[in-house]
């Protein structure tokens, strides 16, 4: 099953819901605005399959973006094992982290 964040209007990134919830999931423990953290694990824990960033303040969507940016591959590299679909998910994975560097709420 797919699923989709919507980083900034008009661009948004698809992936695997394994995918998804591992990139949300890395959030959740480092997030300050609690009641974003949250809702994530709502949207996890409910199978929601799609968190629009630009329903959060600005300053939550950046933390986001800064928090991707710091850790997310490194976490997926520590975390996904080695398999014929690790590159492909780790080459997603840069994808939404790529995308947040363009994204300024």
């Amino acid at each position: 099953m797919a699923a989709l964040i919507l980083v900034k209007p008009d661009v948004d990134w698809q992936a695997s819901s394994g995918l998804f919830d591992f990139a949300v999931e890395f959030l959740i423990p480092r997030m300050s605005d609690r009641a974003a953290a949250d809702w994530m694990r709502t949207v996890v824990d409910n199978n929601l399959g799609s968190l629009w960033l630009t329903e959060f303040s600005a300053q939550t969507q950046r933390e986001v973006f800064e928090l991707w940016r710091a850790g997310l591959l490194e976490a997926a590299e520590r975390s996904i094992p080695d398999s014929p679909g690790r590159a492909s998910a780790l080459a997603k994975l840069q994808e939404l982290v790529d995308l947040t560097a363009d994204a300024s709420p």
